[in-house]
């Protein structure tokens, strides 16, 4: 098969995620993030799929379930996606606006993961308009607080998972093109320091400072890093004090930890949850915990990736796999079923960033490999 000869195109798939780039959804505004829910809502009914639509709650959006109008209960293949970025609001008007240079196409929430979410529709419409059948049943869920850890939709995810045969996750690709086989699995903190308030000039000795402590605590934290092993500790947000002439009494800081391995995550987690003060007259609460656990390269993940490669060769597609550090909706559905990940565009490791892209030239057999995967798995 020749790219030629694939049922799809190129530019129309970028037209199609073009649209849904441009109605921007942070994950922190419930309202936009339905926006999009509701744009995608309607195609996937004009394409024929069953819906099943899950209120949001906690300020968050919706999450939503199309389904192929056959297979009805049975175990089937999971598509998961979600809709949700983490751009704010006037990122394409002032800093990302959709824009193609070469083979490169910009914009907030291009490659994470607006574009993987619409080659998934673009499949799964092919599968029910022109296919008809598979021999498994095909549900894609797409989630709408991903980026944020996916408090609301945590519990969804993994009963989705848990009567599945197989799952496939539309991140966008890593390293030039690789689907993602093995990740990381991540925790957050919060450390909380209290100390004892006085003035700062005339009472500076009676005084605690948890601005001080915090600070001797990051060092304590970022030096659990160890790149060998794979495990990061990233202090990524610290706030403290009330105003410069008085000795602070509290200050708080955010934390994401990253680990490569169960027997790594056992040991950090349980250094960071049992900090002791540095200074004298000081109090610490730390609060948090594991949120995805990592998951390693199975058997079972090993054999759906040798399918994907033979597939993904009928297109020319050369695919390649990759261990990453970033964390996924994988990670919860990883327990209960093989997971494929990193099945989305090709964005060149762009996501998160002002320059975040996609490469135009590889949508149509990155789309015809979902399509393929649909098709033949059993």
């Amino acid at each position: 098969m020749t790219r030629n000869s694939l049922p799809f195109d190129d530019r129309a798939l970028l037209e199609g995620i073009r649209a849904w780039v441009e109605i921007e959804s942070p994950t922190t505004d419930a309202a936009a993030v339905n926006r999009m829910t509701d744009a995608v809502e309607r195609e996937y009914r004009a394409a024929g799929a069953l819906v099943e639509r899950w209120p949001g709650r906690d300020g968050f959006g919706d999450h939503i379930r199309f389904s192929t109008p056959w297979g009805g209960e049975a175990p089937g293949i999971l598509v998961l996606s979600h809709l949700d970025t983490v751009h704010p609001h006037g990122m394409l008007k002032d800093v990302l606006p959709f824009r193609i240079e070469d083979d490169f196409a910009f914009g907030p929430g291009i490659s994470d993961m607006k574009g993987g979410t619409y080659l998934a529709l673009a499949a799964m419409r092919h599968l029910i308009g022109i296919d008809g059948r598979s021999k498994l049943p095909v549900r894609h869920l797409i989630l709408s607080d991903e980026e944020v850890g996916s408090p609301t939709s945590r519990q969804l995810i993994e009963g989705e998972a848990r009567r599945a045969r197989y799952v496939l996750v539309t991140e966008p690709a890593r390293d030039g093109g690789r689907c993602v086989t093995a990740r990381k699995g991540s925790a957050r903190f919060t450390l909380r320091v209290r100390g004892r308030a006085a003035h700062a000039g005339s009472r500076h000795q009676e005084g605690r400072s948890a601005i001080r402590e915090l600070c001797r605590q990051v060092l304590e934290l970022e030096a659990m890093t160890d790149y060998d092993s794979g495990l990061t500790v990233n202090v990524g947000v610290v706030q403290g004090g009330t105003r410069a002439n008085v000795v602070p009494y509290e200050a708080v800081a955010e934390i994401d930890m990253r680990v490569p391995t169960p027997a790594v995550a056992e040991i950090a987690l349980a250094k960071v949850m049992n900090l002791k003060p540095i200074g004298a007259d000081i109090t610490l609460e730390v609060s948090g915990g594991l949120s995805r656990a990592p998951y390693d390269k199975s058997p079972a993940i090993a054999a759906l990736f040798e399918r994907a490669r033979a597939l993904a060769a009928e297109s020319g597609l050369d695919l390649k796999d990759t261990k990453t550090g970033g964390n996924s909706d994988g990670n919860l559905a990883a327990p209960f079923a093989p997971v494929l990940d990193g099945l989305g565009v090709d964005g060149m490791g762009s996501s998160h960033s002002h320059h975040e892209k996609l490469r135009i030239s590889t949508l149509a057999q990155r789309a015809h490999l979902l399509l393929r995967l649909m098709q033949t798995l059993d």
